[in-house]
């Protein structure tokens, strides 16, 4: 069964930092472009960033370029998105996507939510003092 799995949600206060886990199971993730998108109350689901399979580059929305970075560990299977520096702008539920790219494919953080064929379930995280 294919499934991506988010973890690492929660609360923290602006300017401080959290990491999203996003786990697979029934897929290798390396070949595979990794987006993390987001979703805050009424508002619609965006880009945040993206790794491209193979080589691992990166790309950032500009919202979150300098605080967030997105890194892929081959051995666990899993990607991870560390946030730094975070505001309460950051809150949404955030989601980690996965599109089968067994070649290498760069991605783009402003790629669209149809590129993806795969979606975690969501994990919260809330910005706030």
């Amino acid at each position: 069964q294919l499934q991506l799995v988010e973890s690492g949600g929660g609360s923290a206060q602006p300017g401080g930092s959290l990491r999203l886990s996003c786990a697979a199971s029934g897929l290798i993730l390396k070949y595979y472009v990794i987006g993390w998108f987001r979703q805050a109350p009424g508002k619609a689901r965006e880009g945040v960033s993206c790794i491209s399979s193979r080589d691992g580059s990166t790309n950032y929305a500009d919202s979150v370029k300098g605080r967030f970075t997105i890194s892929r560990d081959n051995a666990k299977n899993t990607v991870y998105l560390e946030m730094n520096s975070l505001k309460p702008d950051d809150t949404a539920v955030y989601y980690c996507a996965a599109d089968w790219s067994p070649s290498p494919t760069i991605c783009s953080a402003a790629d669209g939510e149809r590129r993806y064929e795969y979606w975690g379930q969501g994990t919260q995280v809330t910005v706030s003092s």
